[in-house]
């Protein structure tokens, strides 16, 4: 009997390596001689890069970089073991999370620190980067992250704007004949799970400005100004980013991405999965055990089970989802894929002793589902 575990993490209890290791132990305990496969996984958003340099037997790297408010924050990245792939999650240096609640203005707020952190990965030599870009507290367009990396985005008199989303309005002429010659050497794979556009009704600034701390008068200033932002990008290097799909992500980072970088724009889930070979490893398994902290009608948009699911379910493989919480419209999941699911929780918690208890309740929980299939011999263990 062959089983593949390949989870997300638990956000703030488990990692996703963890997860799979604790889920092996469970089904052990039932199926010892078993042959267990895990694959911890990721979407591009938080955890990222803790997966990926689990994955490559790789090391995560520290660096203070200038963050969303402009003063000094830690982050960091990830280097693969055979130093030749960079994880970056942007929020470790451009996140939302890095601004307390009463400071977060996206009129101010920089993706600088993103761009420091590309900066250092390429000081590595690697070829290829891989960047989720969840997670943003910036509408900048990315234009911090460029200015970083050298591009001068010049105003009337020749001088660099200043940070942030309202200074882009300034923009007057782009000049990227300073900016950093390594990034044409280099692949860039960018995690990016939504398809809005730079601008308009579900652009940027009116679909993710709210929640990143912008009012109604501060949305019209942003989409305005990330407009004006295209235009010089559409006259300066030729590049249309205005209303190609994904281009609002991050805050307009996604815009950045595809016109100065030229990189590719895919959900999260495909690019890790093929990086880790995911598919190839369910060939001729009986079971895949999936999971993550909360399963939900938004686990759709790209997240790991769905994901894990619609793989398996292309080789006819079953799937269980093993999650902290489970929402009330879970009635579809099985035209996804994913033929049971199973929450942890015992009992009602308070958040703090869900989180505590993580472990515990996953290992007990597995178990359980492994000794009800055991019991029951279904065709799947056959």
């Amino acid at each position: 009997m062959k089983i593949v575990i390949a989870p997300d993490s638990f956000k703030e209890s488990l990692s996703a390596l963890k997860v799979a290791t604790v889920i092996e132990r469970g089904f052990k305990e039932v199926f010892p001689d078993a042959t267990y496969i895990k694959c911890p996984m990721a979407d591009g958003g938080e955890g990222t890069v803790a997966t990926m340099v689990e994955a490559t037997n790789g090391e995560i790297c520290h660096i203070d970089v200038i963050g969303p408010l402009g003063n000094g924050v830690t982050a960091f990245y990830g280097l693969s073991q055979n130093k030749q792939q960079a994880f970056i999650e942007m929020a470790a240096a451009s996140g939302l999370e890095l601004v307390p609640p009463d400071l977060r203005n996206p009129l101010l707020t920089t993706s600088y620190g993103t761009g420091e952190l590309i900066k250092a990965c390429l000081d590595t030599g690697v070829k290829h980067i891989v960047i989720g870009i969840g997670g943003s507290a910036t509408n900048d367009g990315g234009a911090g992250m460029l200015q970083a990396l050298g591009a001068k985005l010049l105003d009337k008199h020749g001088e660099q704007i200043k940070l942030g989303g309202q200074a882009l309005s300034d923009i007057a002429h782009i000049d990227v004949s300073m900016m950093d010659p390594r990034i044409k050497e280099c692949q860039f794979s960018i995690a990016c799970d939504v398809s809005n556009p730079l601008i308009g009704k579900n652009g940027a600034s009116v679909i993710f400005g709210p929640q990143k701390g912008a009012t109604n008068e501060h949305i019209k200033i942003l989409d305005h100004n990330l407009e004006h932002f295209a235009d010089i990008i559409k006259r300066d290097l030729d590049v249309e980013v205005h209303y190609i799909a994904g281009a609002g992500a991050a805050g307009g980072m996604g815009a950045a991405l595809l016109a100065f970088f030229h990189a590719d724009l895919k959900p999260g889930f495909d690019i890790i999965a093929k990086m880790l070979n995911l598919e190839s490893l369910m060939q001729g398994a009986n079971l895949v055990v999936t999971g993550e902290g909360r399963l939900d009608s938004q686990s759709l948009n790209g997240k790991v089970p769905f994901g894990v699911a619609q793989l398996a379910k292309k080789h006819h493989i079953p799937v269980i989802a093993i999650v902290g919480s489970m929402g009330d419209d879970l009635s579809h999941l099985h035209q996804y894929g994913i033929d049971s699911a199973f929450s942890i929780l015992h009992k009602i918690s308070s958040l703090s002793e869900a989180l505590s208890n993580a472990e515990k309740n996953l290992f007990n929980c597995t178990k359980n589902i492994a000794s009800t299939l055991n019991i029951k011999a279904l065709n799947i263990l056959n």
